[in-house]
């Protein structure tokens, strides 16, 4: 058994000024930026959403700019496994984490749960 749930949205640009496109979005959204506290911080720049919903993730890519999903889960092969299951391809592992393909043809993220409510939304799988 293990639990997954939607994460987050991650909006993927392909620029070499990540501070000016965090800046643009948390404009846009409202949200303010967080700090970057780890060594990603050249490579995300999160945007401060409220508490109930979903994170919003700027990251700088080598690829053309698009937006993909992450979905959060307790245990990834798990929910990796459970996704090839209804078509999705696996793409790259980065870190620790999965980067899928849907059947349709967009890229999306698992992850490690990082939402606080978690527990009480996620769904379970047996």
């Amino acid at each position: 058994m293990h639990r997954s749930r939607f994460a987050g949205i991650i909006i993927d640009c392909e620029t070499d000024d990540l501070e000016a496109a965090a800046e643009f979005w948390s404009a846009a959204f409202g949200y303010p930026l967080k700090t970057a506290t780890d060594e990603d911080g050249d490579l995300y720049h999160a945007l401060n959403a409220p508490d109930d919903e979903t994170y919003v993730e700027v990251q700088r890519v080598d690829h053309p700019s698009r937006v993909h999903i992450d979905i959060e889960a307790d245990d990834i092969d798990a929910e990796v496994a459970r996704l090839e299951s209804l078509g999705a391809r696996r793409v790259a592992k980065v870190k620790r984490w999965w980067v899928m393909q849907a059947p349709t043809g967009q890229r999306f993220c698992v992850v490690r749960p990082a939402n606080k409510h978690f527990t009480k939304t996620a769904n379970v799988w047996e």
